[in-house]
């Protein structure tokens, strides 16, 4: 690490930087790069989703949100590097106090958006720090990197996908169309699959093909792929789509800007690269949101009953988990990663069972208080008796994508542990039982799940909710619950986590996710207040009216974690329901043993 060091320093010193920035995420943006693109992991250790290096001549420093910060002191030389929140201290702020007038801070405009850039001119220029887009210089002390990925471009059949790309790129132009501009570029992977029906395997955890994709007002589409990566299927599927070498986009970029082109470009996504090379070459740049983002989290009829079937499927695998884990032989230690693949297996054993949605986080004891841990064999741990275990993972199938959080105890939990746990199930439910008007955000929501934490004094440092893809990304916008804001207003079809927890730093951690789609409330029930049943209720899109939620996630919740006593009468019934729901969605699926220990599981408190 300290070799790396020096040599990032070297190449400073020839750019004649004070400072240099290195984000986690890649050129798209990915929450998790493939092995090429790696840079912060290969640089410092450091193998969550959200970091920044910031590298002066003499120091550096390194930040993480609050998911990640015991992670990064397992994981980052406190040696080497100060470490900070950065929800406390930004990257920029620090630099802003440990630089001079007239010095410049490195930036690769390839990883940085014009709105990432616009936050740090504003902490920095002010004082007269300079900003300055350069080469990579992590990419030149590189050695032996690892090679891009270049796996077949693949069809997202009709049957799941629910609409044609044709279709597709007929609304998404339309709307290129009304925001003034002649043609959009789409840098988010997600984005480009979706509105093309293709996916691919580029990385690990979501059927991505890492691509650009260009979009006129016409609804005619250029896409940035080797040849070489398109069968004769995928040709004939992309017959209307114009394929294009990588290595011309560039060239592509200029020449519209050459025809003074309005090019729309997302300042939260694109890379600022994307619009510096457009308007240098004279195109004007429109700014706006990606026209593929809110079509794309708005699920059609198909892919929301796609996401329905995929995640029984996902529920009987985690509850065969479940029963396994209660009924292992006490003689025989379970660790972590034992856990971790013996999940994996019964998710294999599924029907279209394709991969994980991301790094399973099997974290038993202390490691469930770290929100995103991940088990390795030097960090692997038997579980142990009076312990939780805190169990998150995923599956992508290619009927949907499902992302479900179980906290279970090992033993007999202690009286703290089962009113923790029934603090976070309380903001759970009041979260999945909620209705509200149209236009209503996430933001304005975040707060019934945390009411009963703040009424004992605690909380937990991530958001309440995030958007999921359908065979997509596991985290997508633009809606999401948190209570620092920047959501979008829920519409009918869209899908978030419901996730809630609480995390005693060396101790537990408590987690309970379940995915929900947002659905219309007929008039009916809400003259009632009851439960309609979801699939029903869909209507696409109404403008006014109600909203509510119908829960996906099909698994049982531990209740011996749960003092009912702590329970109101509706926070009961909404818990037996669940439970009945889930025990005649599952049992048939499931052997004899299976069976008996869910409805024991499945029992009314």
């Amino acid at each position: 690490m300290t070799e790396k060091l020096k040599a990032l320093r070297q190449v400073m010193a020839k750019q004649k930087l004070a400072a240099y920035l290195q984000p986690v995420h890649d050129e798209y943006m990915s929450e998790y790069p493939p092995a090429c693109n790696r840079r912060l992991e290969w640089f410092t250790g450091f193998s969550g989703s959200a970091g920044t290096v910031a590298a002066l001549l003499k120091k550096a420093a390194f930040f993480t949100d609050g998911r990640y910060t015991l992670q990064a002191k397992q994981q980052v030389s406190q040696k080497l590097f100060e470490q900070h929140n950065s929800g406390e201290v930004t990257p920029e702020a620090w630099l802003s106090g440990q630089l001079r007038a007239g010095e410049r801070v490195g930036y690769d405009p390839k990883l940085y958006t014009p709105g990432m850039l616009r936050r740090m001119r504003q902490a920095l220029e002010h004082k007269g720090i300079k900003l300055a887009a350069v080469s990579n210089p992590v990419d030149a002390i590189w050695k032996n990197r690892p090679a891009a990925p270049a796996t077949p471009v693949l069809i997202h059949g009709l049957q799941y996908a629910g609409e044609t790309s044709t279709s597709k790129r007929r609304r998404v132009a339309k709307k290129i169309k009304t925001l003034g501009a002649d043609a959009a570029v789409i840098t988010a992977p997600d984005a480009v699959c979706w509105l093309l029906n293709i996916r691919a395997h580029d990385i690990e955890n979501a059927p991505l093909l890492l691509a650009t994709a260009i979009l006129d007002a016409r609804g005619h589409a250029q896409l940035y792929v080797s040849p070489e990566r398109c069968d004769a299927k995928a040709k004939k599927h992309l017959k209307n789509t114009r394929l294009r070498d990588p290595v011309l986009l560039a060239a592509d970029l200029k020449a519209l800007g050459e025809k003074k082109r309005r090019v729309l470009c997302d300042p939260q996504s694109a890379p600022v690269w994307f619009s510096q090379t457009l308007s240098k070459a004279g195109a004007i740049i429109v700014e706006a949101e990606d026209p593929c983002l809110l079509a794309k989290a708005i699920k059609n009829p198909v892919e929301l009953q796609g996401m329905r079937s995929a995640h029984i499927r996902d529920g009987v695998a985690v509850t065969k988990l479940l029963c396994w884990l209660d009924n292992r032989r006490p003689e025989r230690p379970v660790s972590e990663m034992d856990v971790c693949a013996k999940l994996r297996a019964f998710r294999a054993a599924q029907p279209d069972f394709v991969e994980p949605s991301f790094p399973t986080i099997s974290g038993s004891g202390p490691h469930g208080a770290i929100v995103h841990y991940r088990a390795t064999p030097e960090s692997d741990r038997v579980l142990r008796r009076g312990e939780l275990m805190l169990l998150d993972s995923g599956g992508q199938y290619p009927d949907g994508t499902t992302d479900i959080t179980r906290t279970v105890p090992i033993g007999n939990p202690s009286p703290e542990q089962i009113s923790s746990f029934t603090r976070v199930l309380k903001g759970h439910i009041a979260l999945a039982r909620a209705k509200f008007p149209a236009g209503t955000r996430g933001s304005q929501l975040d707060a019934l799940a945390r009411q009963f934490l703040w009424q004992a004094g605690l909380d937990y440092d991530h958001g309440t909710g995030h958007g999921v893809g359908h065979f997509l990304n596991v985290h997508e916008g633009p809606q999401r619950i948190s209570k620092r804001g920047g959501d979008a207003p829920f519409q009918p079809g869209m899908i978030v986590s419901n996730e809630p927890g609480y995390y005693k730093a060396g101790e537990y951690g408590i987690r309970i996710e379940s995915l929900v789609i947002v659905r219309t409330v007929e008039r009916e029930e809400r003259k009632a207040g009851g439960e309609a049943s979801a699939p029903s209720a869909i209507r696409h899109p109404p403008s006014t009216g109600w909203l509510a939620f119908e829960t996906l996630t099909c698994v049982p919740i531990d209740t011996r974690l749960v003092d009912a006593a702590m329970l109101a009468p509706e926070e009961k019934d909404w818990l037996n329901a669940y439970h009945a729901w889930v025990l005649a969605m599952l049992s048939d699926a499931l052997d004899a043993a299976e069976r008996g220990w869910l409805k024991v599981r499945c029992a009314a408190v």
